[in-house]
């Protein structure tokens, strides 16, 4: 069975830093791409950043793009999100997804209903940008 789980959220001053994990089980991750999105209430599920499987190109979002860093440790089968220089607007809830084998999602994460692309997903974890 397919089970994402993240974890990592929390807390942290504006500029401050954290580290997104997301460990799978039911499957290697090194057979797949795997994306970290984030959604705020009432809006629809936006791509961050991807991890392409076939040759480990990363992507990213516009507002992210030189913040956070997305890697994956094979040994560990969890995916990482380094967030850096956090301000307010990054306050959201945080997902991992995988898409179906054979899928690359990767090349689409910018674009507008990139979740539908991937299948399975993570509960989410909350991170809060605050003074």
């Amino acid at each position: 069975q397919v089970q994402l789980v993240e974890s990592g959220g929390g807390l942290v001053q504006p500029g401050g830093s954290l580290r997104l994990s997301c460990a799978a089980s039911g499957f290697t991750l090194d057979d797949f791409s795997i994306g970290w999105f984030r959604q705020v209430p009432g809006k629809e599920r936006e791509g961050v950043s991807c991890i392409r499987v076939s040759d480990g190109t990363v992507y990213y979002a516009g507002s992210v793009k030189g913040r956070f860093t997305i890697s994956r440790d094979t040994a560990k089968n969890t995916v990482y999100l380094q967030m850096n220089s956090l301000n307010a607007e990054d306050t959201v809830v945080y997902y991992c997804a995988v898409p179906r084998t054979g899928v690359d999602p990767c090349p689409y994460i910018n674009y507008v209903r990139a979740m539908d692309r991937f299948d399975y997903w993570g509960q989410g974890t909350q991170v809060t940008v605050s003074s």
